[in-house]
């Protein structure tokens, strides 16, 4: 295990975070708990696959895009059934064959494009504004073997912006957790 120890005294530029490197799964997860109940709330994780529950470990919120999606998709087949309903009762009424103006299972198939369309566009832009995309360049990428977190190894990322940070302390809290490595990066 090697360790970058050295004081955050960084002449070329001021510290992004501390981030130890992990090999497996459940270290990363007992990493991330011990590294939340010590009181860091500015820390990330960064992984090659989804970890069940690791979400909860890190402390994070459960998010709210199934409620934005959820309204927006009832947005959408309000919009879908009305615009039909609208253009065949009101704008320009037919009256073939004896049918009622307002035909609604003709209108199905509209009004579900119109949900998915409202939905889909919904989930695909609120996960871009969450996640801070488009960002061509993040501090993490100046992590030394990063380049891993899309193959085998697990990172995890105490931020210096936590309000309880200290450079020795989350040093020694994530020395405790046996991580493979450990990194100081810059901004």
């Amino acid at each position: 295990m090697s360790t970058n120890s050295n004081p955050v005294s960084n002449s070329i530029g001021e510290l992004y975070g501390i981030v130890a490197q992990y090999g497996s799964p459940e270290a990363i997860q007992a990493a991330a708990r011990k590294v939340r109940d010590h009181g860091y709330t500015k820390i990330e994780a960064y992984t090659p696959f989804f970890v069940p529950d690791l979400d909860e470990d890190l402390g994070h919120k459960p998010s709210r895009l199934g409620f934005v999606v959820l309204a927006m998709g009832m947005c959408g087949f309000i919009f879908g059934f009305g615009m039909q309903w609208w253009a065949n009762v009101e704008y320009y009424p037919l009256n073939i064959g004896g049918r009622p103006l307002n035909s609604w299972p003709n209108f199905i198939v509209i009004t579900f494009e119109c949900t998915i369309l409202f939905s889909a566009f919904t989930a695909g832009l609120f996960m871009l504004a969450k996640n801070g995309l488009p960002e061509y360049y993040h501090s993490i990428f100046n992590t030394p073997g990063f380049e891993n977190a899309t193959r085998d190894k697990f990172f995890l990322c105490v931020e210096a912006d936590d309000q309880n940070f200290d450079t020795s302390e989350v040093m020694s809290v994530l020395n405790s957790t046996n991580p493979e490595t450990i990194s100081e990066v810059e901004r």
